[in-house]
């Protein structure tokens, strides 16, 4: 199969890449770095240089492609100026129009746990919009929307908080249950969905290891030598406070709040434990701490 990848070669794109090469597959992996051309080159790609904001170079990359892989990168959450959900709803329909006009029928969409939810998810909403807008294409379009849960690698944000107050401390965790994902692990799940039949349109979700907030830190507290490392709670309005005291964009921290709140109180997560997977990633906490270890 040709296929194409978006995300460059990042946590989930580079071992997706791989492992699509090793299958056999022909695969174009979309980059806005020029820098990143040999990496992608030293995979066994082709790397396609051009900006996912550029729809006639995301038509042209898409022609002649079996299936896409398709998501949205991460955006500067410190830039004051970036409207979050605008920018998931510009390359949602850049997508849309790419893929439509390019004839692609196969699609796997990174989405979101929370992508069901209309409101209350908070910064997710953006996962939301970008189901709905590749939901509009024609029927014959077959899409995976992908939900993983939370990433390992978001607990690195809390490295300076540890070293700060001696505990991880956010408005969710703590006896709260928490499903978390590796990229690994979600890339296996993409390619395996890459080479599946599709009609219409499916939702899949992909965690690695379900724990809470408190055997979340006692792990990664076991990996950094803090053995009695806790997960403490604090108030939606404290969390905002710091995200915001740290240089966030208000309007983002607002939502990141939102988001947290949401996996506190079970909203953002009551549509994964009805289809939650019956298998579970390879890749668990204590090998992700680690790195978290030597990060930290």
């Amino acid at each position: 199969m040709k296929i194409i990848v978006t995300g460059s070669i990042g946590n989930i794109s580079k071992p997706l890449t791989k492992e699509l090469v090793a299958q056999g597959h022909t695969v174009t992996v979309i980059s806005s770095n020029k820098e990143k051309q040999t990496d992608i080159e030293s995979l066994g790609a082709t790397a396609a240089i051009g900006s996912l904001e550029d729809v006639d170079f995301l038509v042209s990359t898409f022609l002649g492609a079996d299936a896409v892989y398709c998501m949205v990168p991460p955006n500067n959450y410190f830039d004051l100026h970036l409207d979050l959900l605008a920018y998931y709803r510009r390359l949602g329909n850049n997508y849309a129009t790419a893929i439509e006009q390019s004839g692609v029928k196969r699609v796997v969409n990174l989405s979101s746990i929370g992508a069901h939810l209309e409101k209350g998810s908070g910064i997710l909403l953006g996962a939301h919009d970008v189901e709905k807008i590749l939901n509009e294409l024609s029927s014959d379009v077959a899409i995976t929307h992908l939900r993983p849960t939370s990433f390992y690698y978001n607990l690195f944000g809390y490295v300076e908080t540890i070293k700060a107050v001696g505990a991880i401390a956010a408005n969710y965790g703590a006896d709260d249950q928490i499903p978390w994902v590796s990229p690994i692990d979600i890339a296996t799940v993409i390619a395996e969905e890459i080479a599946t039949p599709l009609v219409g349109r499916k939702v899949r979700y992909v965690a690695s290891e379900e724990l809470t907030g408190n055997e979340t830190a006692s792990i990664l507290g076991a990996a950094i030598g803090k053995p009695d490392l806790k997960w403490i709670i604090i108030s939606d309005a404290q969390m905002r406070g710091d995200l915001e005291s740290a240089g966030m964009n208000p309007q983002i921290a607002a939502g990141l709040v939102e988001m947290y709140g949401s996996l506190h109180s079970g909203l953002l997560a009551e549509d994964y434990y009805r289809h939650k997977p019956t298998v579970m990633g390879k890749v668990k906490l204590a090998d992700f701490a680690k790195e978290f270890a030597a990060a930290f």
